[in-house]
């Protein structure tokens, strides 16, 4: 199929894009890197009458590191962020859950922040970025936000922003130090959509010392992006612990995620995959790893 006729403008800069929002108003959408976009419209899911491509606009490619975050702009591909060292080296779960976005063809057109606004909740992004504490900073004609990921993501495929607003950059926050991190899925193939995918922060006191604080966060497991505090099950924990609380960690994740059947798997299934992926990550962390990705593939 083929989208239905839309107007095409280019902006030059951000105040062009702004003002065709604030007149366009929810006839318009924004195209950055197209990667949802683009399938949406071709199977007609959505009909914009008038399409505002941003890839032309300059000042909204930057990856920017600072004390508490990585501010990452509207246009960096999810393929730029994964290739900058500056960004993995302060917050290495960036890394570690982006080389599973998809495909690198895909890696490669889609930007982050698309992904964000996009709210998938089977996408990795989203979960970083409340895993992380971070934010999307909005810009209108009306002035600018900067919104939280715990009210940035209002439902499934629905964020906050509204029809004459730009999404400028996502501000991801920095752990602190001690932390370790993080990420696996679990998928029919490599780069199919993860029938259960988990994101792990936990922070110890010293490289053998006992966990202070422990969260996690999950892809396809919940509606919107969603933080388990892990730490009044671990608090205190060390390696050795971690087999008699692999029960009480594997309850409380079942109890937090809300998976739904669906052709690839049941909710039950899901939701025990999310424990077990949680519980090896864990061991993983505290066995002294200070970055883990792991990634499995169930045969089709």
């Amino acid at each position: 199929m083929k989208p239905a006729p839309f107007v095409y403008h280019a902006a030059a800069d951000v105040e062009e894009v702004l003002d065709l929002l604030a007149e366009l108003g929810t006839e318009a959408k924004i195209l950055a890197g197209g990667q949802s976009l683009v399938p949406v419209l071709n199977m007609r899911l959505a009909g914009p009458e008038h399409l505002v491509d941003i890839n032309r606009v300059p000042g909204l490619d930057a990856i920017t590191v600072t004390d508490d975050a990585v501010r990452v702009g509207a246009l960096v591909r999810h393929a730029d962020l994964l290739a900058s060292a500056e960004a993995r080296d302060a917050l290495p779960l960036l890394g570690q859950a982006l080389r599973w976005v998809a495909h690198p063809v895909i890696r490669n057109r889609g930007t982050t922040v698309g992904s964000l606004v996009h709210a998938d909740p089977a996408g990795e992004m989203p979960a970083i970025l409340a895993l992380t504490g971070g934010s999307v900073v909005l810009r209108s004609r009306r002035g600018e936000r900067t919104v939280p990921a715990e009210e940035f993501f209002v439902g499934p495929m629905e964020s906050c922003v509204l029809a004459d607003e730009l999404a400028v950059e996502a501000v991801f926050g920095r752990f602190p130090a001690g932390t370790r991190t993080a990420f696996s899925e679990i998928a029919r193939r490599h780069g199919d959509y993860a029938m259960a995918g988990v994101g792990l922060a936990v922070r110890t006191d010293g490289p053998d010392g006992p966990v202070q604080d422990a969260r996690a966060g999950f892809v396809s497991l919940t509606e919107v992006p969603a933080v388990l505090d892990l730490t009044p099950v671990l608090e205190g924990a060390v390696a050795a612990d971690l087999p008699g609380l692999a029960e009480a960690v594997t309850e409380a994740v079942g109890s937090f995620v809300d998976p739904v059947d669906d052709i690839h798997a049941t909710a039950d299934y899901r939701r025990h995959l999310a424990a077990v992926q949680t519980n090896r990550l864990l061991a993983g962390l505290l066995a002294g790893e200070t970055t883990t990705t792991t990634t499995e593939e169930t045969s089709a």
